[in-house]
């Protein structure tokens, strides 16, 4: 029987833990913080998106940093397996709008629970306020891990799970990084990502508060368009956020600092055509009341006077006076709401962390690195990401369990 450490104890190690156990080996799973899972605890809202049930291919989509590495991690515990892993440990589940996999009580607890439980039924040993501060490696082969305390702990193999950077407060503090960097690993630049976005204009923060449904966000990098989707958006005093904006994060991170036009397009069911025919019926049923007022049946209240003022049409005006040009700038301006993009806020803010350990260094059927015999990187230390809708967790699952199951 093999001694295996596994460093971390979030999704990935918690998964990686179990999945050792689960083959023979002696695990003992290792975790500065006061309990298990604590990112997992804030994961959608505190009610936890643990996997996505759309089919594997469309989960490869989604996955925007490096998703051919993730073929044998994805195809050994899929999605599928996933939920049934969490059935199996007596947690049901519901499935939500885009394919979203949520516990059916709407506690990320559950999640947490149903992974205690499974690492209980293969003996894992857990240990709490422990933490790492270097790993033993000789000859190229890892041995080990040093403690804070200076205390030593021996083993056959070492799965690192330590997590980003991303929300700091539990316990994602890039020390995995420095630990596979010190011991001979590529690390790519890590990057805030699914986090929101600044914006430069100071209309956008005059509608702080405000939140956008059923709209597109199209954002374009000079003359290409380089994100184009439908869904919700808020406002804030910073920019701009809420599910459409945190993907475009994801594909923007890499790219900054530089600006970049985006266009909110508010009515996305109607045709330029239908929406100038539109206008015209409203202005024609209250043809002497201003423009604010018939607005008002079109546009939430925050966003009126900002339109106004980007049509450059008088608030005061009576619709009958306003001209054909003056309604072609309207419907352009419901149809392409313009701002500009200058940047995301930090990793306190981020709910995943793009870059990491770089993923040329991992063989991708073990999760062993290639640099240092008997280690194993998993989760979010890794350069993989993905967008908002329980991929992210995903890739924890698996690529935390693929490395258990191939400890030797």
């Amino acid at each position: 029987m093999s001694k295996v450490l596994v460093i971390g104890g979030g999704a990935a190690g918690m998964m990686a833990a179990y999945a050792a156990g689960m083959c023979g080996h002696e695990v003992t799973l290792l975790e500065q913080n006061e309990k298990l899972g604590k990112k997992i605890y804030i994961t959608g809202k505190g009610r936890c998106n643990f996997t996505n049930a759309s089919p594997l291919e469309e989960i490869m989509q989604a996955v925007v940093s490096n998703p051919k590495f993730l073929y044998s991690a994805f195809y050994t515990f899929s999605n599928d397996a996933v939920m049934d892993f969490f059935e199996n440990q007596g947690m049901p589940y519901k499935i939500e709008r885009g394919n979203r996999a949520f516990p059916v009580s709407d506690h990320a607890s559950d999640v947490i629970r149903a992974l205690e439980r499974a690492m209980k039924e293969q003996d894992v040993r857990i240990r709490l306020h422990t933490q790492v501060r270097e790993l033993l490696i000789e000859d190229d082969k890892a041995t080990g891990v040093l403690l804070t305390d200076g205390g030593k702990i021996m083993a056959d193999s070492l799965i690192l799970a330590t997590g980003g950077l991303s929300y700091p407060t539990t316990g994602s503090t890039g020390d995995g990084h420095t630990m596979a960097k010190n011991s001979g690993h590529k690390i790519v630049t890590p990057r805030p990502a699914l986090v929101p976005l600044t914006t430069k204009e100071e209309y956008i923060l005059r509608m702080q508060g405000l939140s956008l449904k059923n709209v597109s966000l199209k954002i374009k990098d000079e003359k290409r368009v380089i994100y184009d989707a439908f869904g919700e958006m808020l406002f804030t005093h910073f920019g701009v956020s809420g599910p459409l904006v945190l993907s475009a994060s994801s594909v923007l991170s890499r790219h900054f600092p530089r600006e970049y036009q985006a266009y909110i397009d508010l009515k996305p069911a109607l045709s330029e055509e239908v929406l100038n025919e539109r206008l015209l019926r409203e202005f024609s049923e209250r043809p002497n009341q201003h423009i604010k007022a018939v607005f008002q049946q079109l546009l939430p209240a925050k966003m009126i006077p900002v339109m106004i003022e980007l049509s450059q049409i008088s608030m005061d005006k009576p619709v009958n006076a306003i001209t054909k040009e003056e309604r072609r700038r309207l419907v352009g301006l419901f149809k392409a709401f313009p701002f500009t993009i200058t940047g995301t806020r930090g990793f306190k803010e981020a709910i995943i962390t793009q870059g990491g350990v770089s993923v040329k260094d991992i063989d991708p059927a073990t999760m062993e690195s290639k640099r240092i015999k008997d280690l194993y990187l998993v989760g979010e230390l890794l350069d993989l990401d993905a967008l908002t809708g329980g991929y992210n967790l995903q890739i924890a699952w698996s690529t935390g369990y693929l490395a258990g199951i191939s400890i030797k």
